[in-house]
């Protein structure tokens, strides 16, 4: 690894280690905590992801996460996906389980972290959250991971409204399957997104300590703390994290923030290190927007690539994380 200084603490890496990669915005649920299947969308070509995914690998980015929208309703997920294997990336996607079991046998083997979204333990509560009627293919998703040997995560965004169900959850599909909860405390950003109280963030850290069950306790710091303090910004969005829209666009200095968006021009590589890139990363995490942010999927790299506080808060859940799915060998 190799060791900067930066923001008066001790930098991992200078390289990006993740892209999220938006494959369409478009989506076959309407959440109610989500608008972003309101987006007209097209889809990301095979042509323009190749090119991309080289300069990725290029520039350092170890984990691919294919997302969305439902990034399964692209049809050409499969080959999106082997593509990255094939050029040695770790690849993620989170789905809403509506088209698992249509395309299951097409996808095994092809994704490494293969997360299925849960809002509640039940069938009503959920289907009402997502819009569509869909817990019966959550259901039936499982199943049939569990069949081909695939081991899927359950992905149960927590809020004080439902938090009191983690332990049906748990009971009633981690741990009879064996498979990993993921607890995702709801995020806030802006003006956007709910309170965790005191008293829920210390059921989290319970829950936490659990078999099968994934926190970043980083995660609850951070709430704890306020989130991101824009005169002492721990978000490395920017820096550790490469966003790319659908139109083949580079977004930045993160997605949910979203400020400018900059062509690729057919040279990812060439566009990332140019100097108007460089200089809105130099401002991550200290943009007005930024106060207070806690979005977890850019927290998670930020966590990872700076020794701070908040990295050895976070390194318990990662290695346990990481050792379960296997992962380690490639971060190694």
């Amino acid at each position: 690894m190799k060791f900067l200084r930066d923001k008066g603490l001790l930098k991992l890496t200078h390289k990006p280690i993740l892209c999220n990669y938006y494959v369409t915005y478009r989506c076959n649920a309407k959440c109610s905590f989500c608008d972003i299947w309101e987006k007209p969308s097209p889809y990301i070509t095979i042509e323009n992801a190749t090119a991309n995914l080289k300069d990725l690998k290029r520039l350092g980015v170890n984990v691919i996460d294919f997302t969305g929208g439902e990034p399964l309703l692209h049809r050409q997920l499969p080959n999106l996906l082997a593509i990255a294997k094939s050029l040695g990336f770790i690849t993620t996607v989170t789905t809403n389980a509506l088209l698992y079991p249509k395309m299951a046998h097409m996808l095994k083997g092809l994704i490494d972290m293969l997360h299925f979204s849960l809002d509640s333990p039940n069938e009503d509560e959920h289907n009402k959250s997502r819009g569509v009627k869909l817990f019966d293919k959550f259901e039936e998703s499982i199943a049939i991971a569990k069949e081909i040997g695939e081991w899927p995560d359950i992905l149960f965004t927590v809020f004080s409204s439902n938090i009191h169900q983690i332990e049906t959850v748990y009971n009633t599909y981690c741990l009879p399957n064996n498979l990993l909860l993921i607890l995702n405390p709801v995020f806030e950003y802006s003006d956007v997104g709910s309170s965790l109280t005191p008293a829920d963030l210390e059921i989290l850290k319970h829950w936490g300590k659990k078999k099968n069950v994934y926190l970043n306790e980083g995660f609850i710091t951070l709430r704890e703390r306020g989130g991101n303090d824009i005169n002492n910004a721990v978000c490395n969005a920017a820096s550790t994290t490469i966003v790319i829209s659908p139109e083949n666009k580079l977004m930045l200095p993160c997605y949910h923030l979203g400020l400018e968006q900059v062509d690729i021009n057919n040279n990812l590589y060439k566009t990332w290190l140019s100097p108007p890139i460089q200089k809105l990363i130099d401002m991550e995490g200290k943009y007005q927007q930024c106060q207070g942010c806690t979005v977890n999927c850019y927290m998670q790299p930020s966590f990872a690539t700076e020794l701070s506080p908040y990295f050895f808060k976070a390194l318990y859940s990662t290695l346990k994380y990481n050792i379960r799915k296997g992962t380690w060998r490639e971060l190694v």
